[in-house]
């Protein structure tokens, strides 16, 4: 069976949006369909490996795919996309053969809090916890270990603190798979007073105008794909927790994607 994305399409609609799940040719190679679907989802969680289940594989990271398998799945491996899970690898038939399988199954997204319009209460907002809830996002703290002290001496600048905390809990990836996490900003346009923390497959430039002393009070700045400067009272994590869910924002996300997840690009998480 000659595998392309096109293919892995075709499988992906047979089963449908709901639970399902199927055992598939055996001249089918795994490895290769596990490797295009991490092309296209990010780094895959390991919910079976040689037989033995992650003892931490629960209904937020992925054990709805391996019920219809119960004690047969050999290699399992899992990505969260929006609302649904999708599972490959091999599992062992009613005869014992190991065979190359495909399964999704519908996910549970915690729902994103009510972001308030006006500015009462709003000082506490713990915004990257925030944003950890709308993508319901599940794994381990990616980059814990930054040296932020190098990175700021290279830089020449202390950074904003919601910054630093969306690059050591989410690493290198994307939100919505669109919204790219710069894991340094980028300093291209320090002439113009903008550092770049993100960008995306648009090429919309999210920027800081570096304005005073104190980073944590620095402005977000929206380059545009044709050179229009979009500036924005608010910091970076609130920012993009503004974009997924708020549908009249300028730059939403939330007209595009029903449901927000973070798509890591690192391998092993």
């Amino acid at each position: 069976m000659e595998l392309t994305q096109a293919t892995v399409d075709d499988l992906l609609a047979r089963l449908g949006p709901e639970d399902g799940w199927t055992y598939l040719p055996g001249d089918l190679d795994p490895q290769a369909l596990t490797d295009l679907l991490a092309d296209r989802y990010g780094a895959p969680r390991t919910l079976v490996l040689d037989g033995f289940t992650d003892p931490t594989a629960d209904e937020s990271r992925g054990a709805a795919l391996l019920v219809p398998f119960r004690d047969r799945a050999v290699r399992i491996r899992a990505w969260a996309y929006g609302d649904q899970w999708v599972g490959t690898g091999t599992a062992r038939d009613a005869q014992g053969v190991e065979r190359p399988v495909l399964a999704v199954a519908r996910r549970e997204v915690p729902g994103p809090a009510v972001i308030a319009s006006d500015a009462g209460g709003e000082q506490d907002v713990d915004w990257t916890e925030r944003l950890v809830r709308i993508t319901g996002w599940t794994h381990p703290a990616q980059r814990p270990d930054v040296n932020w002290a190098q990175v700021e001496s290279r830089l020449g600048t202390a950074l904003p603190r919601d910054y630093k905390r969306m690059v050591e809990t989410f690493g290198v990836g994307a939100f919505d798979g669109y919204l790219d996490l710069n894991q340094e900003p980028w300093t291209h346009l320090r002439e113009e007073g903008l550092l770049i923390w993100a960008g995306t497959e648009h090429e919309d430039l999210y920027c800081w105008r570096v304005d005073g002393d104190d980073p944590d009070r620095w402005p977000v700045v929206v380059r545009s794909f044709d050179g229009e400067d979009v500036p924005f009272d608010c910091q970076a994590a609130e920012f993009v927790c503004r974009i997924l869910v708020d549908p009249h924002h300028r730059f939403t996300m939330a007209r595009y994607f029903d449901t927000h997840w973070f798509m890591t690009y690192r391998s092993g998480s």
